[in-house]
């Protein structure tokens, strides 16, 4: 049978959009689904702020009404303004392993792109830094991250058919934690926090945490991440969502921030109990007992997911981001943390993975960005 594609209009078939790849994926052992109520908020216009300025297109993908593929293309107006370019993003593709689905998916939303004035596509990547970015190309029988997306095998083929290339990469790595914190590690952080200035402070609770510097972090991320592939500044709206949507969950145990003499905000570190296991077992889903598994894996922490980090510019080289990693694996090991895994790192990053190097650890993951050019009407 042919394949229909149409484009998500209906709440119904939202819900099927999101939930499409727990059907397709929940078999292999690395995918972890999404929370799913925080994927319908994300494609939503109402809720999500990054709509105020971009534009989204939802495709599902049918062979005999039967859902087999979708894929979200974006038009990211802030970053096509920022590098100069017509470029359309794609995100959040799932598909069975059959080539009629991933073309038919892509010749739809490069049409739509086609008729916006783009000229190149791009992805996976979503609205903003905080969507899951890159595609799997190594590291497939891997547990993956509530932060990431777990892709298959046949994907990076699919899509090298069709003419994509790398643009980009990024790469992921798993310690080991050590059974205490390596001696030549804690003189370093002991000696940076002596010689340049600066205190790590302390919140006893996430609101605690937010009300005191969630506006100041999200203020810090564009100056951090500025200079990095694709990335766009924050609305104040889009602040706010993601304070609101984040650090209500974070435990101050894993978020670490540095501040200076005068109490400003240099440098922060987050990250979490990992919430892969327990959302493998309610499909991602919170309600009706979904969410007590969320809630045992905050409290009994095994692994530990770093999410976020960065120093502001002229603190950097001088040891910030090592007294705060020092501090987290502190407090981990006082909870009984054995492993603790990076979130994406660009292959370029040298410096961030360089903190790697004092515990034992393995490069695990490996993430890629795609690009091709749009073809011109026929």
């Amino acid at each position: 049978m042919a394949i229909d594609v149409s484009v998500v209009t209906t709440r119904r078939d939202l819900k099927r959009f999101v939930t499409f790849p727990i059907g397709l994926l929940g078999r292999f052992p690395g995918y972890v689904p999404p929370l799913v109520s925080d994927d319908v908020s994300t494609f939503s216009p109402k809720k999500n702020p990054a709509f105020e300025k971009s534009e989204a297109r939802f495709f599902l993908a049918r062979r005999g009404g039967r859902i087999v593929g979708r894929l979200a293309a974006i038009l990211n107006r802030p970053a096509n303004e920022k590098f100069g370019v017509q470029n359309l993003r794609f995100c959040w593709l799932d598909a069975e392993d059959d080539a009629e689905v991933f073309d038919a998916l892509f010749a739809a939303a490069e049409s739509w792109g086609r008729q916006m004035g783009m000229t190149t596509i791009t992805g996976p990547h979503g609205f903003t830094d905080m969507d899951p970015e890159g595609m799997l190309v190594e590291g497939f029988d891997e547990l993956s991250t509530v932060a990431t997306i777990w892709t298959p095998p046949w994907y990076p083929v699919h899509l090298e058919r069709l003419g994509f290339a790398k643009e980009v990469d990024w790469v992921e790595f798993e310690a080991t934690a050590p059974r205490s914190i390596p001696e030549r590690m804690q003189r370093l952080a002991e000696f940076a926090l002596k010689r340049n200035k600066f205190r790590i402070a302390r919140y006893r609770t996430a609101g605690e945490l937010r009300k005191a510097r969630g506006q100041e972090m999200f203020d810090l991320i564009d100056d951090v991440y500025g200079d990095l592939y694709g990335t766009v500044p924050l609305t104040d709206r889009q602040k706010n969502y993601y304070i609101e949507k984040y650090l209500p969950f974070i435990d101050p145990a894993f978020a670490k921030v540095a501040v200076d003499e005068n109490d400003r905000m240099i440098g922060f570190l987050i990250s979490m109990p990992s919430l892969s296991r327990a959302l493998q077992r309610s499909r991602g889903r919170l309600f009706p007992f979904g969410f007590i598994g969320v809630l045992w894996a905050l409290k009994h922490v095994e692994r530990l997911d770093f999410l976020l980090a960065g120093v502001r510019k002229e603190y950097r080289n001088k040891g910030v981001d090592l007294v705060m990693v020092v501090e987290v694996f502190r407090d981990a090991l006082r909870r009984g943390v054995k492993v603790a895994e990076s979130n994406p790192e660009l292959e370029t990053n040298t410096k961030i993975q360089a903190e790697w190097k004092f515990v034992e650890n393995r490069q695990h993951k490996r993430r890629r960005l795609y690009r091709k050019a749009i073809a011109p009407a026929p």
